[in-house]
């Protein structure tokens, strides 16, 4: 059952992540050059699935945004020219091609590349276990399996020797690339290494210093993102989100973020940080006990910061428009 604010939002939402999945330029290709002739002629000679979107994560995201509507409110969107980007994106050719990419290059889009399309695939793999997913969905979800194994292979591969979390509220965050590859994990069975890391980084974390953002590129929270991602990992993470976030009942952490330019890319992240901390509090407030005088400042607070970013999902720059769908969608879908 969705939102009525979801409901709404989602024709709209669906409109923007089609066009831009589908639009290869303008694009952004990043090329580790060992030799002359490393980089592609064009975008989707190097990424015959997830070529549009201006880069790869972002191509990931709102693939996902036209996955997830089609599930949840395939009725308001236009359902059967979705199916059509499907089709033509997701061959075993082109994931085939996407999977030897990145094994080649091992580095490439971690973790934030990795998280999303873990949660693509999850996304998939979750309808298809239903007893009335239909056939298609069960092949979009063997198509893209190979995708998400490839990833979770990569986490098990670099988790235990990373030393130190990324605190950025940017995509290497490390809290952000947990969180949303979890489900993904837990479906494989094989979460231990993700959780392990939390723990390892994050259980001892008190007094998050909240002052000090956001920097003035960010589309995270490290202190929100952090926080959802430990009442994921701990069975009573109360105690730990009373030393965490302790100016909780005080009133709002946050006010919304000021963008001052849409158009240049890194000011334009502010917007996604609007969202995405709109996200965070909502989940947060999800986890508190009923009665709890957090709930309600938490949730007035969510409802401040989207309402400063939704005007901006379409009818924006390109550079807010490329990615941030992605962000709403998690925000007005109340299972996320």
């Amino acid at each position: 059952m969705t939102t009525p604010d979801l409901r709404a939002a989602a024709p709209e939402l669906a409109a923007t992540a089609r066009r831009t999945v589908q639009e290869e330029f303008p694009n952004v290709l990043r090329v580790h050059y060992r030799h002359a002739g490393q980089a592609p002629y064009r975008p989707r000679d190097r990424h015959p699935a997830f070529y549009g979107s201006y880069d790869w994560h972002s191509s990931v995201e709102m693939h996902w945004v036209l996955l997830r509507l089609l599930r949840i409110a395939p009725d308001v969107i236009p359902a059967e020219e979705v199916r059509t980007v499907f089709a033509a994106h997701w061959t075993p050719a082109a994931i085939s091609a996407e999977v030897a990419y990145f094994a080649g290059s091992p580095g490439d889009e971690r973790p934030y590349g990795w998280a999303w399309a873990l949660t693509l695939a999850e996304e998939a793999a979750s309808w298809a276990a239903e007893p009335d997913a239909s056939e298609e969905v069960r092949g979009w979800s063997a198509t893209l399996q190979p995708l998400a194994d490839h990833f979770l292979g990569a986490l098990r591969r670099w988790l235990p020797s990373a030393t130190y979390p990324v605190r950025s509220g940017l995509h290497p965050c490390s809290a952000f690339g947990l969180l949303m590859s979890l489900p993904a994990a837990r479906r494989a069975g094989d979460d231990g290494v993700l959780v392990d890391a939390a723990m390892r980084w994050y259980a001892d974390d008190a007094d998050a210093p909240v002052r000090w953002e956001p920097s003035g590129s960010d589309f995270l929270s490290p202190s929100l993102v952090e926080a959802v991602l430990m009442t994921e990992v701990l069975p009573e993470p109360g105690p730990w989100l009373d030393r965490f976030l302790p100016g909780l009942a005080a009133g709002p952490l946050f006010h919304p973020a000021v963008v001052s330019d849409a158009g240049d890319g890194q000011t334009a992240h502010l917007h996604g940080l609007n969202l995405s901390r709109a996200w965070c509090l909502r989940r947060l407030a999800a986890v508190l006990p009923d009665g709890d005088v957090r709930r309600p400042l938490l949730v007035d607070s969510a409802a401040e910061h989207a309402a400063a970013a939704l005007p901006h999902v379409t009818g924006s720059d390109y550079m807010v428009e490329h990615w941030l769908a992605a962000y709403a969608l998690l925000f007005h879908d109340l299972a996320y």
